[in-house]
């Protein structure tokens, strides 16, 4: 039988995390997975438990009839020149201006889980933009561990201003009506944050999924309606939610904070089984769209 969430090791979530990371590398990742299992075969079970599976957790396929996708490129003229990316908006939409949401990805790059997510806020009647950061290296290559040693050579300055651009991008076109959301996971969520404070009044809502707070002192920037998200097994993100919640409440943000008790770091991620947690993502999706419903929406 394959590991469950609750039967994969701690342990061997913990070395997953360290790995994708890029704290250890593959080598060293196995090496930890095979001294936590008691067999070869128990060891293969928690690898596939921990490796993406796409296809498997794929929520809205491509062709979905409610929704229209396209693959477009965005002018980053202070990045890497330009950034490509899935626009997706609802198929009833026609004419009608929709408000906007951004996606940013993990530390993988556009893989078909964030497509998906892109997908998800299309269906509930948003336009979503995800863009790929690793478009400046060729671009998401199809494999996680490609796209995190890819991820590992990108100018990351220059891969902030393509996300930037984006943003910027998304909320200024013709069938916006010039709000704008932004939502990532984990590398995301940072990202998330980090153009809380850069856009300030030029962003309704930002929803990090266990995201890396901005600096304390960046935080009065906020003018956003913030959402955080974190496991709460997810030690050193819990440890530091305080310190970013005290900031906003002392900054007057609108904020609401949520610690899912029993959920790891990535416990949305359905296309992986052994740190998904589906209690923890439906509810942490549902106050998302309820979220975006009402400071983009509304």
């Amino acid at each position: 039988m394959e590991p469950t969430t609750q039967t994969v090791p701690a342990e061997a979530i913990e070395a997953y995390n360290q790995y994708i990371h890029g704290h250890i590398d593959r080598r060293a990742f196995m090496t930890r997975i095979n001294a936590i299992a008691a067999t070869s075969a128990v060891a293969t079970a928690m690898i596939e438990a921990l490796t993406p599976n796409y296809a498997a957790a794929q929520q809205v396929s491509p062709t979905d009839p409610r929704i229209k996708t396209e693959r477009v490129t965005v002018a980053s003229p202070n990045g890497n020149g330009s950034i490509k990316g899935l626009l997706a908006r609802p198929a009833s939409a026609g004419t009608t201006k929709l408000p906007s949401i951004l996606v940013v990805h993990e530390n993988r790059g556009l893989n078909p889980h964030i497509e998906d997510i892109a997908r998800r806020l299309a269906v509930a009647n948003f336009m979503a933009f995800a863009p790929d950061g690793l478009t400046s290296v060729g671009g998401y290559p199809g494999d996680d561990d490609q796209g995190g040693q890819l991820f590992g050579k990108v100018d990351r300055a220059k891969m902030a201003e393509d996300l930037y651009a984006s943003a910027v991008w998304l909320k200024s076109r013709p069938d916006s009506t010039g709000k704008l959301g932004v939502t990532g996971f984990c590398f995301g969520g940072g990202i998330a944050n980090a153009l809380a404070v850069r856009m300030g009044a030029d962003l309704a809502a930002a929803v990090p999924f266990y995201g890396g707070a901005p600096m304390t002192a960046d935080v009065p920037k906020i003018k956003a309606a913030v959402l955080v998200h974190h496991g709460g097994e997810d030690a050193r993100l819990v440890a530091a939610w305080p310190e970013y919640e005290n900031a906003l409440k002392a900054a007057g943000v609108k904020y609401e904070g949520h610690i899912y008790p029993g959920a790891v770091h990535g416990f949305n991620n359905d296309a992986t089984p052994a740190r998904y947690n589906k209690a923890a993502a439906d509810a942490a999706w549902k106050r998302t769209i309820e979220w975006f419903n009402m400071y983009v929406r509304g």
